[in-house]
């Protein structure tokens, strides 16, 4: 465009242009908001063509200038502009202004070069302020912006004064130049004495020869890291700029930092999995007791990894309840593959920064856990645990489970890339394992990428023999114990479970037996002679003191109005009591104990259905329109929700309409639809371990989970009934007691007619948080 405009210009008859300057000179295709709307305007005096295209123009400056509107025609710029007139003040605090500019004219540049000898001649003899400065402006080395300020400024003593600051500024940049040294002859910014004393700083060192020291030991570093060649480019390339500045400027720490980062991490070291698939499988049933799922598929991979001789990792993600062992057996898989582990807690993390790092522009700026990890693990082939991955959050800084998207797809993990690092990270040879206590807080794509394994709660008789192969020897050492000292028997194992904890996993169960050894340790340290220590159900009860947990007896009666249903919940399964009683009234339905809406649909469905049947269990229908039904489930602090308390709603709502006695020693699980269709749901063995726990052994489920049956330990289907429906109806006859006293509904050990189950979309689980 600026060609344009020059040709255009010198056909007219003035042959004037305003000369504006960019805001960035760099800058090569420009908009007229590139543009400073204040320039010059000129006269085109002379246009001489050169090689390559180029034109070189002669122009005389005319008059400063405004230009009104900046717009595009004939492919050049053009505007029409209004003269900048100058405006005076105190004409003789003008003539001082200028008396001293002229005097640091003549002291600091009369010698130096700076100035051309037939500039400064011209200068001396003008007396009008305005030209002076617009000479001595245009022959001084300044910023753009500065120049560009006097251009604008129409108040001609605050020209002088911004002229005097420029004056100043170059006469002590004179006067440090001839202090130090001449020998730095590039051209530095008038007003950086700091810059200025750096390169000559840096030409003292150079004169000791202490420089590139750190820059040969970096690039020795590069050449032998064994970098990908477009990598390794780019870091010698970064060397190079490293060498060029001092190691006080503050780039230099960032580059360093850079390379140190780059050099730190595993680019082709890789550790050889282990050969024998026995050793595999012995480390790993050494160390943890159950959990065949996760074992099994870990020895699947070292079997198709030892055949193929490569293969992408899987991404696991272990969903149970706290205290199950997933966390650990991650470390064990480590173990048993002979790679290095990784963990990286993913709890309350809430910046998508932490994942993919801080550019190198920021002030500190790292990469991100993925890549520091990395560099812990110091091979490209670890064992890398995200843990809790199911409480990530988000917020303004961005969604770190999206950034976990990449890292995660076997698709594209081998080709990572973290933005402080900026080069493509193979993440493909990396096996991942997430953990998580629920699949309801991950979102859906990130849960699409990984495969789930799911781990359940143990059965006392698991927990004991956990405890007498893991806790019980593990606190012992802590605890400054040994088997000669101190010997626990299974049955103090049992009463422990059972009396003092009430948990899905073993945390509180190792707690606990911590207690029981400080306890001895504390009576063996003060008295030396004290024999061996058995600890049975007594000894405990001794030093523990009564149990927190006893069954009660009173709960399994048969009541009206009262259903003991089963929830699932994050931390494993537990029993919820659902109470309905009704009082006259309007026909009005009140729900309370803290219940989401799925439980209230529920509620609405079961008392809908038994409206709608009402006839059949002997009631009245005109009845429901005087009497009000209030349901509640009882820790009113706690939230609940889920459509698995359908049937157990329904079965006290129908005792509280008839009066009839609900069994006490059965539980219930199940969504109920308006037809009377008892839907699947999900968590069955953690509801059964849940029913279990409290000395229920009858359990009515839906028929859609007679199938999980087979999946459920042996104990627990030896100790516990359970009742396959499919129908409300089924649930009435098993539940309520009536003149024949004996459930019509046959257990699962028998022939059940198949029904069509349509399951739920959510599987059925409840969300409730227990304390």
């Amino acid at each position: 465009m600026t060609l344009k405009a020059i040709e255009r210009a010198s056909l007219t008859e003035d042959k004037q242009v305003l000369i504006c300057t960019q805001k960035v000179t760099e800058q090569d295709d420009i908009l007229a908001n590139d543009l400073y709307t204040v320039g010059c305007v000129a006269r085109i005096k002379q246009i001489t063509r050169i090689p390559a295209g180029a034109i070189r123009v002669v122009c005389e400056g005319l008059y400063r200038a405004r230009a009104r509107e900046i717009h595009v025609e004939e492919g050049c710029f053009t505007t029409v502009c209004d003269e900048i007139e100058s405006t005076h003040g105190d004409e003789i605090l003008e003539e001082a202004y200028l008396r001293t500019a002229k005097a640091i004219v003549k002291d600091a540049f009369s010698e130096n070069g700076k100035f051309p000898k037939e500039t400064l001649v011209k200068m001396e003899r003008i007396q009008d302020a305005d030209e002076y400065m617009n000479i001595a402006f245009f022959s001084m080395r300044v910023k753009l912006e500065i120049k560009q300020q006097a251009l604008e400024e129409r108040d001609i003593i605050k020209r002088l004064q911004l002229l005097e600051r420029c004056l100043n500024d170059e006469l002590e940049i004179s006067k440090l130049e001839k202090k130090i040294s001449a020998s730095v002859r590039q051209s530095i910014d008038k007003s950086q004495k700091e810059y200025y004393l750096r390169e000559q700083l840096k030409a003292i060192h150079t004169e000791l020869g202490d420089n590139g020291k750190e820059e040969d030991e970096y690039r020795a570093k590069v050449l032998s890291a064994c970098l990908p060649k477009d990598l390794e480019e780019k870091c010698l390339k970064e060397v190079d700029r490293l060498g060029k500045m001092q190691n006080s400027a503050p780039e230099y720490t960032v580059i360093a930092n850079y390379l140190d980062q780059v050099l730190a991490l595993p680019w082709t070291t890789e550790t050889v999995d282990t050969e024998s698939l026995d050793e595999c499988e012995r480390v790993l049933e050494a160390d943890h007791f159950g959990l065949e799922k996760i074992k099994e598929r870990i020895l699947e991979y070292l079997a198709v990894l030892k055949l193929t001789g490569s293969m992408k990792a899987p991404i696991l993600c272990l969903v149970g309840p706290p205290g199950v062992g997933k966390t650990s057996i991650a470390q064990s898989i480590a173990r048993a593959l002979g790679r290095k582990f990784v963990r990286m807690s993913l709890g309350g993390v809430r910046d998508e920064a932490e994942i993919r790092g801080h550019r190198r522009t920021y002030i500190g700026a790292m990469p991100g856990r993925m890549i520091y990890g990395m560099k812990n693990a110091g091979s490209i082939n670890p064992v890398f645990l995200l843990d809790e991955i199911d409480k990530i959050t988000s917020d303004m800084h961005g969604d770190p489970a999206s950034a976990l998207l990449e890292a995660l797809d076997p698709e594209q993990n081998s080709t990572f890339r973290d933005r402080f690092i900026e080069y493509p990270y193979d993440l493909s040879k990396v096996l991942f394992i997430a953990t998580a206590n629920s699949l309801d807080t991950i979102p859906a794509p990130l849960r699409d990428r990984m495969e789930i394994i799911e781990l359940s709660g143990y059965t006392l008789e698991e927990k004991v023999e956990i405890a007498r192969r893991y806790l019980v020897p593990k606190q012992l050492v802590t605890n400054g114990l040994t088997n000669e000292k101190a010997e626990f028997l299974d049955d103090a194992l049992s009463f422990v479970v059972e009396g003092y904890t009430r948990e899905a996993g073993v945390r509180s169960l190792e707690r606990t037996i911590g207690s029981l050894c400080r306890k001895i340790a504390v009576k063996q340290a003060k008295d030396k002679t004290l024999s061996k220590q058995t600890v049975d159900k007594h000894i405990v009860k001794t030093l523990l003191g009564a149990p927190k947990f006893t069954l009660d007896e009173s709960a399994l009666a048969p009541q009206v109005g009262a259903v003991t249903g089963l929830a699932w919940t994050a931390v494993g399964g537990t029993t919820l009591t659902v109470e309905a009683t009704t009082l006259a009234g309007k026909g009005e339905v009140k729900l309370t104990g803290k219940l989401g809406d799925v439980m209230k649909e529920s509620a609405l469905a079961s008392l809908s259905y038994i409206r709608a049947h009402a006839e059949e269990y002997g009631l009245d229908a005109e009845s429901f329109a005087k009497t009000d039904v209030h349901i509640h489930v009882p820790e009113g602090a706690t939230p609940k929700d889920g459509p698995s308390a359908g049937i157990t709603m329904a079965t006290a709502v129908l005792s509280a309409f008839t009066g009839w006695q609900v069994r006490g020693d059965l539980a219930m699980t199940g969504e109920i639809t308006l037809r009377g269709k008892v839907l699947p749901i999900g968590g069955l063995k953690e509801k059964a371990l849940a029913s279990r726990r409290v000395g229920i052994k009858k359990v009515i489920i839906p028929q859609g989970n007679e199938k999980d049956l087979e999946s459920l330990p042996k104990v627990l289907k030896d100790e516990v009934e359970f009742f396959p429906v499919s129908d409300i109806k089924e649930v009435f006859d098993l539940a309520f007691i009536k003149e024949d006293n004996a459930p019509k509904a046959k257990p699962r050990k028998k022939s059940v007619k198949q029904m069509p189950v349509m399951p739920s979309e959510n599987g059925g689980r409840d969300s409730v948080r227990c304390k």
